[in-house]
């Protein structure tokens, strides 16, 4: 201990010094003595120590007082706790702050004072000695004063931080967590602000949230001080980043989305409204608010904090905007701790949920977790009606904060209007265990009270509150146990979103990568609308039709002045987030199959399409991408999948060349990929082709010299085989991938891979389906079966009970 008993610097700080300062001011005195050699920038200040606290409650003579008034105690019962706990609150709150206490914190804020300027603005923070710990998140449970500034100030913020130990919240968290109330103190943080009122702030994790895949840096941010971010006030920027590969020195930055970010709390204009509440523009709503560099220097601070502790971490992060903190650079980190939801879950199982029906969507918002609830909604739009809430139902609010946690745990389900992946609502939920759905913005209109509904959270990023008790049902996959085919079992993969979870799915790798739903979905926009655009604003004036057409495409591609530019970002972020949930396993990216009736869908598309009577047969695949009305869109698709190579370092990603009829017409795609970034071999790239055309099986030899491997599409070769439309209801009854004709056609091109010694693996949707047809599979000597995310498991154990019967000799 140092000689002071109430007050020590960070300087004088250890993560161990946990009894003497709490959690938070433990984790801020660690990183800065430890960390900021290293690069990572951290506020200086000093703590108010536990001592102080003691001291604090013994010169008043509290103990029996708060004794007495929790004695007995029912923290389920609401009213009861909030009468409790606002009286153990006024005990502290009107007692007087001993001489000797308060002259230590005025001489520590001059300290300040000398390194700052006089009244510097500081932010006074709990820190509890019970919380951040591994196993258990006191985060939000007492209070925390910003712009603080002033000795007499910070004096009075000190106080009402020890009176916020006892928030109905804290007392009722406690209790269920099993600490007694009288063995955990308060230590209180006062930290030199950073400005980020005039800049950003935000939350980062060094593993993604929902699914808890360890490989990323997920961070969030919105304009003015980080509160609102926490609170779930906005709906904040999200961003991703690729730790193993920015180790390596590249610049993996998977997705960048932006956030509504409708308002920022900034610095008030007295003493009296420290704070206030202010509108963002138009062009800070449409604008992200970190730029690359920042995005990839707060993720390396990610991993140095996240190394130095060893364990996953949960960081809050501001920026300084207006240049006058003293520190080696604009960005901050204010704190850190323990992320405890993913880190003590157990990863020997696997859970999927799914639903057995649907229903009537009510509003959709960002998903938490994987998991379906359901139950009788109930609105509440204030904390003061919380005693309302009956166990079981599903809370529907506006927003939630530390003060809701009496109920929350009470829920089956909670939905919030605003928020994004780290508000507290989302922070608690997944702590719980259940399904959540934030930012949705309408659920408190679209919603009534005693409604039944379903949350469901099994879609990826989206979530949606259904009407109704739709049955669902529970998958649980032991993994420990599960054998190791011979075979490769790879999986189907189109939706970015999902394949952080998918990913932790036992696979061998991703055989098909879609790209047309990352298209579909994320960009939406024709490329040759994009790649023409100039020429359509010529055009506006004079057709209200491209009028139109061109404010929609400025709106989606707000601040890309070159609008292909954002066509090739959003798509090397999807195919790049796939890339980096199977690393280092190969990812086989299939290029655009569109036919043009699809291609016609997008925005602008019908400008560029030709009407054909059979697109299923016509110009798509790599008819397309030689073709020069084509060829600049095409090479869009190739920058790109090497943006996501060359500049993100995921070079796992290969590429697969969809409805090739020609080995010739294999050829001129390979040569116009290379012109356009994508070199067969250059960083291992290898180039497959789609087998699904019966030319791609008798010609399979003259395939084998040009490409390095083979993937059976059942679907296609079913239908050119059979000379059926599979769409058409007159002659589905004919299609079936188990016919002998196409069965035939299978174990022929399994043959002349062998032969030749190129790979070969199957991505249709037949051995997903049908066990009888993996097993034949299996018989020819296939090397890889790519398969639907939900037949994963299934197929593996079926695959290698075959592979054992075949060694044994036997036929089964």
């Amino acid at each position: 201990m140092a000689e002071n008993p109430f007050i020590l610097w960070f300087d004088e700080i250890r993560y161990e010094d946990v009894p003497l300062v709490g959690g938070k001011n433990a984790s801020l005195g660690e990183m800065y003595s430890k960390l900021t050699s290293k690069g990572v920038n951290v506020p200086y200040g000093f703590a108010v120590t536990a001592e102080a606290y003691k001291y604090f409650v013994k010169e008043n003579h509290l103990d029996d007082e708060i004794k007495k008034a929790l004695k007995g105690l029912d923290t389920h019962d609401v009213q009861d706790l909030q009468k409790r706990g606002k009286k153990v609150r006024n005990l502290i709150l009107h007692a007087k702050m001993p001489e000797k206490l308060a002259q230590e914190i005025a001489k520590a804020y001059a300290k300040l004072e000398k390194k700052y300027g006089k009244n510097p603005d500081v932010a006074v923070r709990s820190s509890a000695t019970a919380e951040d710990l591994p196993d258990a998140s006191f985060a939000g449970q007492q209070e925390t004063y910003l712009n603080v500034r002033g000795t007499e100030k910070v004096i009075e913020s000190v106080q009402r931080c020890f009176a916020s130990l006892f928030t109905d919240r804290a007392i009722s968290y406690r209790q269920d967590k099993g600490f007694d109330h009288f063995s955990v103190y308060l230590s209180v943080a006062v930290q030199k602000m950073v400005r980020s009122d005039q800049a950003s702030s935000g939350v980062m994790f060094t593993l993604d949230t929902e699914s808890g895949f360890r490989d990323v840096v997920y961070i969030t941010g919105a304009w003015g001080l980080g509160e609102y971010v926490v609170q779930g006030r906005v709906n904040p920027d999200e961003f991703y980043v690729f730790k193993p590969t920015l180790k390596q020195g590249f610049k993996p930055i998977l997705s960048k989305r932006l956030g509504s970010k409708d308002v920022k709390l900034i610095y008030g204009d007295s003493s009296k409204k420290p704070l206030k509440e202010v509108k963002n523009t138009k062009e800070e709503r449409m604008t992200f608010v970190l730029s690359d560099e920042e995005i990839l220097k707060l993720a390396k601070w990610a991993m140095i904090i996240e190394e130095h502790y060893g364990r996953p971490m949960d960081i809050e992060w501001a920026k300084d905007g207006d240049g006058k903190t003293v520190g080696t650079g604009d960005l901050f980190i204010v704190q850190a701790r323990p992320e405890t939801v993913h880190a003590i879950k157990s990863h020997k199982f696997y859970e999927i949920y799914k639903l057995k029906g649907d229903g009537k969507v009510l509003c959709t918002g960002k998903a938490v977790g994987s998991k379906i609830g359901q139950g009788k909604a109930r609105v509440i739009l204030s904390v003061s009606d919380i005693s309302q809430f009956q166990p079981g139902e599903v809370l529907i609010t506006t927003m939630t904060d530390p003060d809701w946690e009496p109920i929350m745990k009470k829920a089956s389900a909670i939905v919030t209007d605003k928020g994004g992946r780290t508000c507290h609502a989302a922070i608690v939920s997944r702590e719980l265990g259940i399904p959540c759905i934030v930012g949705t913005e309408t659920a408190t209109k679209s919603v009534i009270t005693g409604q039944d509904v379903t949350i469901d959270c099994t879609l990826g990023e989206e979530g949606r509150v259904l009407e109704g008790l739709i049955p669902f049902e529970v998958e649980r996959i032991d993994l420990e146990n599960l054998p190791r085919p011979k075979t490769k079992i790879m999986m189907n993969v189109g939706i970015p979103e999902q394949a952080f979870a998918q990913g932790q799915i036992p696979n061998d790798g991703v055989g098909l990568a879609r790209l047309e739903f990352i298209i579909g979905s994320h960009i939406g926009i024709h490329p040759l609308a994009l790649l023409n655009f100039e020429e359509l604003k010529k055009r506006a004036s004079q057709d209200k039709k491209i009028s139109r057409l061109v404010k929609i495409i400025e709106e989606k591609t707000f601040g890309y002045k070159n609008k292909a530019e954002f066509f090739v970002d959003k798509l090397a972020q999807g195919v790049a987030t796939i890339g980096a949930a199977f690393y280092p396993n190969d990812v086989i990216v299939r290029l655009s199959d569109f036919k043009s009736n699809e291609y016609a869908n997008l925005i602008g598309g019908f400008l560029f399409e030709p009407e054909e009577h059979n697109p299923m047969i016509g110009w798509r695949g790599a008819s397309r991408y030689y073709d020069p009305k084509f060829e600049p869109a095409f090479a869009l698709e190739c920058k790109a999948l090497a943006k996501a190579r060359d500049e993100m370092g995921l070079t796992n990603i290969k590429v697969m060349i969809p409805f090739c009829r020609t080995p010739e017409e294999g050829e001129r795609v390979i040569k116009v990929m290379e012109k356009y970034g994508l070199k067969r071999g250059k960083n291992g790239l290898e180039i497959y082709v789609m087998c699904e055309i019966p030319s791609n099986v008798i010609l399979a030899e003259e395939f084998a010299k040009i490409f390095d491997g083979f993937s059976i599409g059942s679907n296609d070769l079913t239908q050119l085989t059979l000379g059926l439309d599979r769409d058409s209801e007159l002659v589905s009854h004919l299609y079936d991938e188990r016919n002998p004709a196409v069965k035939k056609m299978i174990k022929q091109v399994i043959e002349t891979a062998k032969k030749t010694g190129r790979k070969i693996g199957i991505c249709g949707q037949a051995p997903s389906d049908f066990p009888d047809f993996a097993e034949f599979l299996v018989e020819c000597g296939i090397d890889s079966m790519s398969l639907t995310p939900d037949t994963i498991i299934k197929t593996r154990l079926l695959v290698a009970e075959k592979e054992k019967a075949l060694s044994k000799g036997k036929k089964k």
